[in-house]
């Protein structure tokens, strides 16, 4: 059986992304997790909190997102302009088409596509 991959997605600070990768590399170690930020310092904070796979930029989210399983990070990343302008429209609309979990604030909640 071939690991999940999860692919967490976070921008401006990189907060919450860092306390995702670093919940899940402890969680679930068997994991295949690759942290992309829509800037550096986003990247840079979840690279620091372990993710052995980091990146940055619209493009990154683009690649990532087709071998995603599971697709975790703000309820931004599926709006475009969203994060104040981190979100392009390729990355919301791609976020869209995958199994993702959606955080915001303490609240999760599981989404499907159609």
């Amino acid at each position: 059986m071939q690991p999940m991959n999860v692919l967490v997605i976070d921008g401006q600070g990189g907060g919450l992304g860092k306390q995702l990768v670093a919940a899940l590399s402890t969680q679930c170690p068997e994991a295949r997790l690759t942290a992309v930020g829509t800037n550096s310092l986003a990247a840079n904070a979840m690279r620091k909190a372990g993710a052995p796979r980091a990146a940055t930029g619209e493009n990154a989210v683009v690649v990532n997102c087709r071998s995603a399983d599971i697709i975790v990070g703000p309820i931004g990343i599926v709006v475009a302009d969203a994060l104040l302008g981190e979100i392009t429209p390729a990355m919301a609309t791609l976020a869209n088409f995958f199994n993702f979990i959606i955080l915001s604030s303490m609240k999760c909640k599981f989404a499907e596509p159609d």
